[in-house]
């Protein structure tokens, strides 16, 4: 069985995120949705809003899971049996720094990163463009799946 993690803070998760669950759970038996918790982050929705938005967004979707973790991704991956490590491209910035963490993560367990380019209609978006346009009142559902909503 192949088990992937997808991880992040999510905060909240974008149309970006979206799409790379919806491509990566296509290629693995087991997509597990990991929220880190950073006790040192400012988070604009609580970890339960977080968790809440995603498992409603893939709630028809069996094959995907839902967790939140502390600590190091890799440990999390062994303590679950979890090989593979997905995670989205937007851009050449997003591939250095992914790059570096993907180096790290092997160098610390045998776990092998798989990464998928972004839609082009969604490579603008991130989490901390959204929190921004909620901040100031914009339109943000255009940017986010229809379960995030704010009341």
């Amino acid at each position: 069985m192949k088990k992937a993690i997808f991880p992040g803070s999510f905060d909240p998760i974008t149309l970006g995120h979206y799409d790379i669950i919806e491509r990566g759970v296509k290629l693995f038996d087991e997509l597990i949705i990991a929220i880190g918790i950073n006790a040192d982050k400012k988070y604009m929705f609580s970890l339960e809003q977080r968790k809440k938005f995603i498992e409603d967004c893939f709630k028809n979707e069996p094959k995907i899971k839902v967790v939140t973790y502390k600590g190091l991704t890799v440990d999390f991956c062994q303590k679950n049996n979890v090989d593979f490590i997905l995670r989205g491209l937007r851009n050449p910035a997003d591939f250095e720094f992914e790059k570096a963490i993907a180096h790290t993560n092997r160098d610390l367990a045998p776990i092998e990163t798989v990464f998928l380019l972004t839609a082009a209609s969604t490579s603008y978006i991130s989490s901390s463009i959204v929190r921004d346009v909620i901040r100031n009142h914009g339109d943000y559902t255009k940017l986010v799946p229809k379960t995030v909503r704010i009341k």
